[in-house]
């Protein structure tokens, strides 16, 4: 597709470094679940600046909304977009991504490697298919667990969080690896979708192909 200028509506907290962008959606531009997008800010010198975000709205909703996790510690692109507001401008660019549903399976993620499966599993959810479908989720502290209560309301027992730099009462402090999957996973039959910090996906491909999991049926988002 054509480049697209579009406005942000609305910008919204969802943890203490994630935001919630609202944007017109351009006229033609269409995708599926799990899909991204490279997207640029319209100032002078950023328009060049292109990063890739998932889109976590739905493709009928009027709108466009992406999940976006701000950093901070250096000045790059995410650091700029924790300082727009509504009104500013975006560019959308083009549209792609390797992680769509292929079957009921088990969703792994790290952080914000989780925001490929939030349009998934919304649209599971509308569609009346959640299933048996599992989501292990990873994150440092508590804090840092993007959209927790609506993971829990939409899949109940089979939303697992285990926190890597903190102890708590609710969650595991685990690492995801073999003896936690055995743990946690019946069977390894079925798909598994994965999304996270490079190493972290790479040593779970490794891992699950190890416990018996069909290379077929191992999907990786790859930017």
């Amino acid at each position: 597709m054509e480049p697209a200028i579009v406005n942000i509506l609305k910008v919204e907290p969802v943890t203490h470094n994630v935001r919630r962008f609202t944007l017109e959606r351009p006229k033609g531009l269409t995708f599926v679940p799990g899909q991204a997008a490279d997207i640029s800010i319209n100032t002078p010198e950023m328009k060049d600046e292109k990063r890739p975000f998932t889109f976590t709205g739905l493709t009928e909703w009027d709108h466009l909304e992406f999940t976006i996790k701000i950093y901070t510690d250096h000045n790059g692109v995410t650091n700029h977009l924790g300082k727009l507001k509504a009104g500013d401008q975006l560019i959308i660019h083009d549209v792609f991504g390797a992680i769509h549903y292929y079957g009921e399976g088990v969703f792994i993620a790290g952080g914000a490697g989780v925001t490929p499966f939030i349009a998934i599993f919304r649209q599971l959810k509308k569609e009346g298919k959640l299933g048996n479908n599992t989501l292990i989720f990873s994150n440092n502290t508590e804090k840092d667990i993007i959209l927790r209560e609506e993971f829990t309301q939409m899949l109940g027992k089979n939303f697992i969080n285990t926190l890597t730099q903190e102890e708590t009462k609710s969650f595991d402090h685990r690492m995801i690896d073999a003896v936690y999957l055995k743990e946690k996973l019946p069977t390894f039959s079925s798909y598994f979708y994965l999304c996270g910090p490079d190493p972290m996906v790479l040593a779970l491909q490794k891992t699950l192909i190890s416990l018996g999991a069909a290379s077929s049926k191992v999907i990786v988002e790859q930017f």
